[in-house]
């Protein structure tokens, strides 16, 4: 990173990024360019390693990408404004970025992975196991480890 001083190593304020982000990017490797997708998600820390889990529809380009090679890249922000500076304007924020593999999830991880998502955007009193939709939805476990996770804030002072 170009600016150390931006940088955030320590998981646990990586983590309380996390916990305050609503979208996760998911980069893909594809043949001719990379492939991105914004994705609500759900997220559990185990064994000092972030697993974040996302769902969709079963199929499309992003479960082909995911089955032909499960690294992948995500990417987290949180946008806190604009501030002017004596040079000009500069963002405020705060990311996370990590490398880590995809998977599909088995059932038990698809409920789980479903209540935890529920649990980040602040849906109470949810159950995935009763949700008639976990037949036609696929879950992914995106597991980074806590050595491929790095965080930034940036802000008018820094």
């Amino acid at each position: 990173m170009r600016t150390s001083q931006r940088e955030v190593r320590d998981f646990d304020k990586i983590m309380d990024i996390v916990a305050r982000c609503d979208t996760v990017r998911v980069g893909f490797f594809d043949e001719e360019y990379p492939y991105i997708v914004p994705l609500t998600f759900g997220y559990e820390v185990s064994d000092g390693k972030l697993l974040l889990y996302v769902h969709g529809a079963k199929e499309g380009l992003r479960h082909e990408l995911a089955a032909k090679n499960p690294k992948v890249c995500v990417e987290a922000d949180i946008f806190n404004g604009y501030a002017k500076m004596r040079f000009g304007i500069t963002t405020e924020y705060e990311s996370v970025i990590g490398f880590g593999e995809i998977e599909l999830a088995g059932h038990s991880d698809s409920v789980k992975g479903l209540d935890l998502m529920m649990e980040h955007c602040g849906v109470s009193g949810y159950s995935a196991e009763q949700c008639m939709s976990l037949g036609i939805t696929s879950v992914y476990k995106i597991t980074v480890g806590g050595d491929k996770l790095t965080g930034k804030i940036r802000t008018k002072d820094n």
